[in-house]
């Protein structure tokens, strides 16, 4: 499986001189000026051009020169930093890991570092700024070398996106539990997740200000191996550069320079991706930018022109009350998606439909077994689901509620919990059965509506109603779910459609499309109702927290339905989960078969996040281990991945619901922490079968 770089376009006879190279560098330096003059004259206080240029020069009262020397020098300041450290660091991760989607993001960077700190804030330990910055540099170094191990170096661009995504959502959602559980010890950590330029005076800046330097200088000094590497690995061990030494060594200062701006400003997502992707034509059209010495820092003004050029147009487009509560990484991770999308259809994708697992085919016997197992499974934990919780309740007791005998105290604790269960049931086995198809339409073994996308639209969809009609009904927002995860689908697979769903384009536009929709969503919270954003998180964060009876009739009907279609059309999931040719060759329509199949999916997965939030992994883990249980006749997967995705998620919602009772952990964090790895373990397994 392997992605590589649309070929470019022979490079022109007559390259640009140096002087070419140096007007587009001097093109960008007067460009993050202007943004940096216009950002500002920008901020709440009214405080225009005038008085800004007053307190420059030391004419204004002191009340103006106290918002401009105070509040937007350092926010401006800040934002440059950012920019320039982030953007040397992008360029520096592609440049030695011939990757074009390396960056601190899909790395993990960021979330290793929201990982360090939420563990030294759980202890109640207060550190100053140097030390945080140092904390958030281990864990950001141990999530990068995790996922460059797991993806490995030179290769599989896509796995390295996936490894990063994955280990990413199971760390935060780590760490989302560490902020449940102490919620004193880590409060503002979530804000600072959030990523903003936004400072109080010089002292942030002041600090991180030499650790970068630091790393800025160490990456200098490599900057000819790095050239070297470009060359490949054996040329540059036969220029006497130590290969692997190198990229150890810029990792570690690509890290400290993502760590210095994380500890600044916190996440501020895909500036080192997009900054390094928006350089590399001017490396083929001036000579002045193919050595890394020159690069990395029209790398590094392009990152701040990004986050300046993200905080000006926010502040321009929203007013300045409002704009200052919206992050400046919630912008800059809408460019990123944005850009992600366009660079998956731009690549070339040379990876076709992997060939079909060999799979050993249980006896019947075997199969029965494996369904009897897993029916015991669902029951077993369907009735701890109903005894277990904050209180603990008996068989008697649930007998005595469905007679109608049962006293208040038990009929307010079932009344609420038995719905939970139901939807944890009825949501778990939707995501396997969304799952089982996808994966067979697409014949994508990683595709599932969370890594694709569906599920974020879907989530989008619901908080977009519920934000805006606070009265609207389960219907209504199961039908919001569904136009969003339709919308979401139709822009996924349109786009992926060209070549036959190729398998890396259709995973990296559907990350970007869920990267994109949990920006809008956040957005919509801040725009909307940042005051109480608990009940759209409630989608967010996979939690069966409130749900009522009528919120699981909606997916409780859809899976009913989709178990019909899947049934009646096992032969067909056979057929076009094969290849393009054999559904063809035995009269199968295959773009209908397929559309009926994916309408099916996503009806599926958005019902299941009108219910119970958006839950990852349950769509992909369920049916690659029925697959490994009962083989892949779709007649024998269809059940399997039914019962296990019900088995997990009701699983996972009873230990969030229990172990740290009264307080809980969404079901969603629950499958991120056990599906990650299991994620994980399939892109090793994938590697070392390519």
């Amino acid at each position: 499986m392997a992605v590589t770089e649309a070929p470019s376009v022979a490079r022109p006879q007559a390259a640009a001189s140096r002087t070419g190279a140096a007007a587009v560098t001097a093109g960008l330096v007067l460009l993050v000026a202007a943004l940096a003059v216009v950002d500002i004259t920008q901020g709440t206080a009214s405080v225009g051009p005038g008085q800004v240029f007053k307190a420059l020069t030391g004419q204004a009262d002191p009340g103006d020169a106290s918002v401009v020397i105070a509040s937007r020098l350092p926010r401006m300041t800040a934002g440059i930093l950012v920019g320039v450290v982030l953007g040397i660091a992008g360029a520096v991760l592609q440049a030695v890991s011939r990757n074009v989607l390396a960056s601190p993001d899909t790395l993990a960077v960021n979330a290793g570092s929201y990982l360090a700190l939420g563990l030294v804030g759980a202890t109640g330990v207060s550190l100053p700024l140097l030390a945080s910055s140092g904390v958030a540099f281990a864990g950001g170094l141990a999530a990068a070398a995790v996922v460059l191990a797991l993806s490995g170096l030179g290769t599989g661009t896509v796995r390295l996106v996936l490894a990063g995504t994955a280990l990413a959502l199971g760390l935060n959602s780590v760490t989302e539990g560490l902020l449940l559980l102490f919620p004193q010890q880590t409060e503002g950590l979530y804000q600072w997740n959030q990523g903003s330029i936004g400072q109080n005076g010089f002292d942030g800046v002041l600090q991180m200000l030499p650790v970068a330097l630091v790393g800025l200088a160490g990456l200098l000094l490599v900057a000819r191996r790095v050239d070297a590497l470009a060359l490949g690995d054996d040329a540059a061990r036969g220029l006497g550069v130590p290969v692997r030494a190198t990229r150890v060594t810029v990792v570690v200062l690509a890290a400290l320079l993502s760590a210095a701006a994380v500890t600044l400003a916190g996440p501020i997502g895909f500036v080192g991706l997009c900054a390094p992707a928006l350089v590399r034509p001017l490396a083929r059209r001036f000579r002045g930018f193919v050595r890394a010495r020159a690069v990395l820092p029209v790398a590094g003004l392009a990152g701040a022109a990004l986050v300046l050029g993200s905080d000006v147009l926010l502040r321009t487009l929203i007013p300045a009350d409002t704009a200052v509560a919206v992050p400046t990484g919630i912008v800059t991770s809408l460019v990123g998606a944005v850009f992600l999308v366009v660079t998956a259809l731009r690549l070339k994708d040379t990876a076709g439909a992997d060939a079909p697992d060999r799979l050993r085919v249980p006896s019947r016997t075997a199969f029965l077994v494996t369904v009897g197992a897993l029916v015991a499974a669902v029951v077993g934990v369907t009735v701890a689901g109903v005894l277990l919780g904050d209180s603990k309740l008996l068989l008697g007791d649930v007998a005595n509620w469905v007679q109608g005998r049962a006293g208040q105290t038990v009929s307010f604790v079932l009344d609420t919990r038995v719905p939970r269960v139901l939807a944890a049931l009825c949501a778990g086995a939707a995501l396997a059965l969304a799952g089982t198809l996808v994966q067979a339409v697409t014949r994508n073994p990683l595709a599932e509506p969370g890594v694709l996308g569906v599920s974020g639209g879907a989530a989008l969809g619901a908080v977009l109603l519920v934000t805006t009609v606070p009265a609207a009904g389960s219907w209504g927002v199961a039908g919001a779910a569904f136009g969003g995860a339709a919308l979401a689908s139709a822009i996924v697979f349109g786009l992926s459609a060209r070549g036959g769903y190729r398998q890396n384009r259709l995973v990296l536009v559907g990350i970007g499309m869920a990267a994109g929709s949990t920006a809008l969503i956040s957005l919509l919270i801040v725009l909307t109702d940042p005051f109480n954003a608990t009940k759209a998180l409630t989608w967010l964060s996979g939690s069966t927290y409130g749900r009522t009876m009528a919120d699981v009739l909606p997916v409780a009907l859809v899976l009913a339905l989709g178990l019909a279609v899947a049934f009646t059309r096992r032969t067909e999931l056979d057929l076009v989960s094969l290849d393009e040719d054999t559904p063809r060759l035995l009269g199968l329509g295959l773009p209908r078969a397929r559309l009926g199949l994916l309408v099916t999916g996503v009806l599926l997965a958005a019902t299941a996040v009108a219910s119970a939030g958006t839950i990852g992994f349950v769509g992909l883990v369920a049916p690659h281990a029925a697959r490994a249980l009962v083989g892949r006749r779709h007649g024998r997967v269809v059940p399997v991945a039914v019962l296990l995705g019900a088995t997990l998620v009701c699983t996972a919602d009873l230990i969030g619901r229990t172990v740290i009772a009264p307080a809980q952990l969404g079901a969603g964090l629950m499958t991120a922490v056990i599906g990650t790895p299991y994620f994980l373990h399939l892109l090793v397994r994938g590697r070392k079968t390519t």
